[in-house]
């Protein structure tokens, strides 16, 4: 029981860390522009026109369906971008036409943890994490890991990036700078 507390209690006390002090402060949230991605569900609607009104799916390829329109890119775009591309598309046929879309659910930002977790798994993410963040996702560190060896595996422009984590440095205050945000497609490996 000694050993479990000693890595429970600091689970828990990162956790609360965590929870009080978010990866980004309000003024950076606003900065950025949420792009849509894979998997995300979109509503599309064109004022006057309920039968246009469409609740789509973003597919793997970044692609959606519209009628009148056909296929158009939607990830990797803002949704005032698409909005525009909906509204190109759609006047042809609708003079004037008045088009708003709407993010229903974000389904494209995700992470992966893996190994010596109490809950390995795929998480969907709705706002930016930072690695602590989701270690406590997914329950925090079994006893016998490896929290010295944790690695952040990243595809950046083509490249495997490997990031290193200690886990028990962080824990004693120590290089807390290695919890950096976590991007949507990383793996969380805890050996």
């Amino acid at each position: 029981m000694p050993k479990l507390a000693k890595f429970l209690l600091p689970a828990l006390l990162m956790a609360h860390f965590i929870l009080l002090y978010p990866v980004f402060s309000s003024a950076e949230k606003t900065d950025k522009t949420y792009l849509i991605g894979p998997e995300d569900i979109l509503e599309i609607s064109v004022w006057k026109d309920p039968s246009l009104t469409k609740e789509v799916v973003v597919r793997p390829d970044g692609k959606i369906s519209f009628p009148l329109i056909g296929e158009l890119r939607a990830g990797g775009v803002s949704v005032e971008e698409l909005e525009k591309e909906l509204k190109s598309g759609l006047e042809k046929f609708i003079p004037d036409v008045v088009v708003t879309v709407m993010v229903i659910k974000v389904n494209s930002l995700k992470i992966y943890v893996l190994g010596k977790v109490a809950r390995p798994g795929v998480y969907s993410i709705g706002k930016p994490l930072n690695v602590l963040q989701a270690l406590a996702l997914a329950g925090g560190l079994t006893p016998f890991a490896k929290a010295k060896k944790i690695l952040i595996l990243r595809n950046e422009n083509s490249q495997h990036i490997r990031i290193r984590f200690n886990y028990e440095k962080i824990e004693k205050g120590e290089f807390l700078e290695q919890n950096i945000p976590l991007h949507s497609g990383d793996v969380l490996v805890v050996p």
